[in-house]
């Protein structure tokens, strides 16, 4: 049997998931990579994408939660994920995002006399929305 360690998913407003697993892949700022239990610790930026967690070994990916980006601890047996926003895959409503993205381009069109800081909120607001589409499909 494979070591697990503990993955724990925490949002602003509560902890999420807090589970032993063998397994996590996450979306980090430099490329997806994966934990495993002993893995060096770190701290590290993710982006707006997938996590994927694996319970057992051997198994298929058992939870697949979209998360909008934040922060992830790793030590030796405890794997912590901050996100800013974080929903299971299942609930992503395709149809919903979609319009989610119009309303967005409409702002986006309308931002020309915005400050740049306003600007760029409203572009890594869309990079999270594409990226939430792509976990819906």
């Amino acid at each position: 049997m494979a070591d697990t360690f503990t993955f724990e998913l925490v949002s602003p407003e509560k902890l999420l998931f807090s589970k032993p697993v063998v397994m996590a892949t996450v979306p980090g700022e430099k490329g997806e990579y994966g934990v495993l239990a002993g893995h060096i610790p770190m701290i590290t930026t993710i982006k707006a994408g997938v996590i994927q967690i694996y319970a057992e070994e051997g198994t298929t990916v058992t939870e697949r939660i979209f998360v909008a980006g934040g922060f992830a601890e790793v030590t030796q047996t405890r794997f912590t994920v901050m996100a800013e926003e974080a929903i299971p895959v299942a609930n992503l409503n395709r149809a919903e995002i979609q319009e989610q993205i119009k309303t967005l381009d409409a702002q986006i069109s309308a931002a020309a006399d915005a400050s740049e800081g306003d600007r760029e909120a409203l572009r890594v607001r869309q990079d999270v929305l594409a990226a939430k589409l792509q976990a819906a499909a």
